[in-house]
């Protein structure tokens, strides 16, 4: 985190429609998960152990 906050990158996924949009901030122990839409309300800290399983089940062609 810098003086101005976590550095937020919104997903790839997220179209400019307006939609469902995913922002992520990495940070040395954890990643902030947000909605766009709603940035005045509180990201949900994950570990990035248990993000980068996510990431790696959701890029599984199975789902």
């Amino acid at each position: 985190m810098n003086a101005t906050g976590p550095h937020w990158i919104k997903s790839t996924y997220s179209g400019g429609g307006g939609g469902n949009c995913v922002e992520v901030a990495p940070l040395t122990d954890a990643v902030l998960v947000r909605d766009s839409k709603g940035t005045d309300k509180p990201a949900l800290a994950v570990s990035r152990d248990a993000w980068s399983a996510f990431i790696a089940l959701s890029a599984d062609p199975r789902l």
